[in-house]
Order: C-alpha cells, then sequence, then structure tokens
C-alpha cells in the first residue's frame, strides 16, 4: 500500500495536484477494504495512463505526417512547375535552329515517350535536425551517389513520438533507384531514428490525405483532452483523502514493524516483548495495555510483569523542549553510564556563559536574542511544518541560542561593548597606557572616576 500511495504523490506531482494538508471528515475506512481500494484506483490510473500515452503517440505521429505532406507536396508541386516550364521552353524553340543547348533527338523521345522513363522510387519522412548532415552523407555514400535528397526544415520544434520530447526536425525525400538501394535506406532511415510516412505524386490524393489526417488530429486531440480531464478528476479525488489514507497505511506499518520485534513463546501462541522502561512509566505502559484490550475487544488480557536481571540498565534522561538541546550537545561527546551524573545540567548554565564570555557584545546579544524569540513564539507552527537542514538544527536549538543571546546581553553591558563600539554605561574606562607604545600600560590611580574602593585598594598596594 505503501508503494500505491507513492505512485499516486509521484502522479499527483507530475499533474501539478497538491494533496489536502488538512484531512477532511475522519474516514471508516479499515485497512483491507483501504488494499482493495487503492488496488481498484491503481489499475484505473496504470490504464489511464497508457490510454494517454498511446493517444499522445498517435496524435504526434498525426502531427508529423500533416508538416510530411505540406513539406513534400510543396516539393513536388515545384519539381511540376519547373518541369512544365522546361517543356513549354523545349517546345517554344524553333525546330530549325540548332544550338548546343539544344537536346538529343534521343533525349526528346525519351521526354515524349513515357514509358520510356525511368521511374524512381521516393521515401520521405522527418530526421531530427542535428543528425540530418550525417545522416545525408551516409546515404550518398552507401548508394554511392545513385540518390538525391531533399531536406526541408521545420520551423517549430515537434514532439517526437517515441521520445515525448520536443526535437527540431528536417522533413526529407529521397529518391532512389532499385531495390538494394531501397533496402539500405531503410536500414539508414531506422539507424538515425527517422520517422518515415508514406507520400503519393498525386495531387488529389494528396489533398484528401491533408483532409483526413487534419481531421483525425482534431479528433485526437478531443480524445486526449477528454482523457486528461477524466485523469486530473481522478487525481483530485485522490488527493482530497490523500493524508488519511497515508496516515492509516504509515499507522499499520509502524505496528507491524513493532510486532517485527516481538518474539513467540513456547506454545507459539502468544508474543512476548522485552524492554526498559523507567520506573515512573511501569504504571502508564499498564494503562496503555488495559486501554488496548479494552478498545480492541480482546479476550486475552495482556500480561506485565518487571523482570530482575544483572544486565546494566541503558542511560535515560528526561528532558522536555528547553533542556533537549542541551542534552544533546553532552551527548554528542559521550553519554554517561548509568546512575551516574548528568552533565547536561550544568551545561545548560555553563555552555551559553562561556559563549557570551567570547562574544560579550549587547547590541549583537539583543539581535540574537529576537531571532531566539521569533522561533519560540512560532514553535507550534513550525513544529509541524518540514524545515531545512539548517533551519530545523536553527529551530531545535532556539532554547540554546535565547540562553547565549541572555549572557552575551549581561556580559556586553559588564564589556562595555555594542555593536564593536565601547559604550560607556558606567563610567570611562580606568584603564590607560603611559605612552603610545602602551608597554606600560596599568589603572590610572588619579583618575576621579574610580569607585572608592579601587582607590582604597591601590593606596594600600602603594604603601
Amino acid at each position: 500500500m505503501a508503494r500505491k500511495l507513492r505512485f499516486f504523490r509521484e502522479q499527483m506531482v507530475k499533474a501539478g495536484i497538491t494533496p489536502l494538508t488538512k484531512p477532511g471528515a475522519k474516514s471508516d475506512i479499515d485497512v483491507d477494504d483501504l488494499e482493495v481500494k487503492l488496488g481498484e484506483l491503481e489499475a484505473e490510473l496504470v490504464e489511464m495512463n497508457a490510454n494517454n500515452e498511446k493517444l499522445q503517440r498517435s496524435y504526434n505521429e498525426l502531427v508529423e505526417y500533416k508538416l510530411v505532406l505540406n513539406k513534400a507536396g510543396e516539393f513536388f508541386s515545384s519539381a511540376l512547375r519547373n518541369a512544365t516550364a522546361l517543356q513549354k521552353e523545349l517546345e517554344s524553340q524553333q525546330t530549325g535552329e540548332e544550338s548546343l543547348d539544344t537536346p538529343l533527338l534521343l533525349d526528346r523521345e525519351i521526354l515524349n515517350d513515357q514509358s520510356k522513363q525511368v521511374k524512381l522510387g521516393f521515401i520521405t519522412g522527418l530526421v531530427p535536425k542535428e543528425k540530418s548532415m550525417p545522416f545525408e552523407r551516409i546515404i550518398f555514400r552507401a548508394t554511392r551517389g545513385n540518390v538525391y535528397i531533399k531536406l526541408a526544415a521545420v520551423e517549430e520544434p515537434v514532439v517526437d513520438p517515441v521520445s515525448g520530447e520536443k526535437v527540431e526536425k528536417n522533413v526529407f525525400v529521397v529518391f532512389y533507384s532499385g531495390e538494394k538501394a531501397k533496402t539500405k535506406i531503410l536500414k539508414i532511415c531506422e539507424a538515425f531514428g527517422a520517422n518515415r510516412y508514406p507520400f503519393t505524386e498525386d495531387f488529389g490524393k494528396q489533398i484528401l490525405m491533408i483532409s483526413e489526417v487534419s481531421g483525425r488530429i482534431s479528433e485526437m486531440k478531443a480524445a486526449i483532452d477528454a482523457g486528461l480531464f477524466h485523469r486530473s478528476h481522478l487525481l483530485q479525488t485522490i488527493g482530497d483523502q490523500f493524508v488519511q489514507w497515508n496516515t492509516l497505511v504509515r499507522n499499520e506499518k509502524s505496528i507491524y514493524h513493532t510486532l517485527n520485534m516481538l518474539s513467540l513463546d513456547v506454545t507459539k501462541k502468544c508474543l512476548v516483548a522485552e524492554g526498559w522502561s523507567p520506573v515512573f512509566g511501569s504504571k502508564q505502559i499498564q494503562d496503555a495495555l488495559q486501554r488496548a484490550a479494552f478498545d480492541s475487544n480482546s479476550q486475552v488480557g495482556t500480561i506485565f510483569q518487571v523482570l530482575h536481571t544483572t544486565e546494566l540498565p541503558p542511560t535515560y534522561f528526561c528532558t522536555n523542549k528547553f533542556t533537549s538541546a542541551f542534552q544533546d550537545i553532552v551527548d554528542a561527546y559521550g553519554v554517561a553510564k548509568y546512575q551516574e551524573a548528568n552533565p547536561g545540567v550544568f551545561t545548560i548554565v555553563t555552555f551559553p556563559f562561556l559563549f557570551a564570555i567570547m562574544f560579550g557584545d549587547w547590541g549583537h546579544g539583543i539581535c540574537l536574542l529576537l531571532a531566539a524569540l521569533i522561533f519560540i513564539i512560532r514553535e507550534k507552527k513550525l513544529s509541524g511544518q518540514k524545515l531545512g537542514d539548517i533551519t530545523e538544527m536553527t529551530f531545535g536549538g532556539r532554547y540554546v541560542i535565547l540562553m547565549m543571546a541572555l549572557f552575551s546581553i549581561y556580559t556586553g553591558v559588564i564589556y562595555n561593548e555594542f555593536f564593536s563600539v565601547p559604550f560607556e554605561l558606567f563610567a570611562p574606562s580606568a584603564y590607560a597606557c603611559r605612552d603610545l607604545s602602551c608597554r606600560h600600560s596599568g589603572f590610572d590611580k588619579s583618575a576621579p572616576h574610580l569607585p572608592i574602593w579601587c582607590r582604597s585598594c591601590m593606596a594600600w598596594q602603594s604603601q
């Protein structure tokens, strides 16, 4: 079921549909019915995707076919106009005047007699623009130059029926003579990924084919739009219930994950779970087991028994949202053994205070305090959101930042530092230099602003 839900999420992301973050009314569906429903929805969605891919591929093929009919039709009509003009020019020449440009009698006989003209075959299709030059060169070399190739560029990129990506292509017409040349050309077209389409020399049939292809394109477009609308409606229906289904599946998965950690007893009829718990948690465990037995209407009750063992219990520290970050800092260096003193209690004061001694600026401390207060005020909203790595780490240590900010303000006031600028809050500093080199520096005994206790100390030292 988790795999099916992941499949639904991927399809919704592709369709640009966002699942509802707040679940609606609680669904009464159980896990077995949900599994059947998810299977039906998956089968329906897979079938719709397959049909849409077939329709989209047929639509792209028809679009390419229409381009071939238009471009190749222009080439054939242009060739016909040139041939007609050449025929009229030959007929208009005087029979008595002979020149080097006058065709031979044999050439005239071949032009006039249709049965004696050589019939050339041709292949039409589209080839990617970036492969046009190698395509033309390979065909020319494979047939030893016994072909005529005509290329026409397509103005806009077209969607390739095979890959489904937009590709710039050229329409090609290859004239050949002989079946061997045709076989070579077909293999080259297949190797270069060129899509071939049938074409006729009859202009009347060309018009009918263009009209038929245009009609099929319109019908295919309508069918694709209807399929996409139905698919979007289905995904929207799934998105409305996705959060509830995902929660139900995750709960069921967590139950089976927990059951995998249990073991069977000797009779293989009961499950046995062994673990460690704090002493104050024994009553909570018994209450939870009683509620579970009552809610599940179980005929067999659960047995809770405290075991006495010689094994060393694991270390457990009861923390809250304020002390958890400090405890994590201590655990990063090492975890205390069972019944040892927890240094995390002292770290609540020592860690931010040592930081403040280094920081020592009450201007920057206020900025740090405001940032910590923003996280603390919005902690209920932010705790339910998915944050980035840096933001999540900062949010987890919001109370550590708060304590560091408070101690920084305290030490900054003592240091008279405000944004790295001396701030004479109490009095000017009594520390003075006797010369420019400050080699002999110390307290100025004659300073009138010194406190009385400081003057008395210096007077006592002078005696």
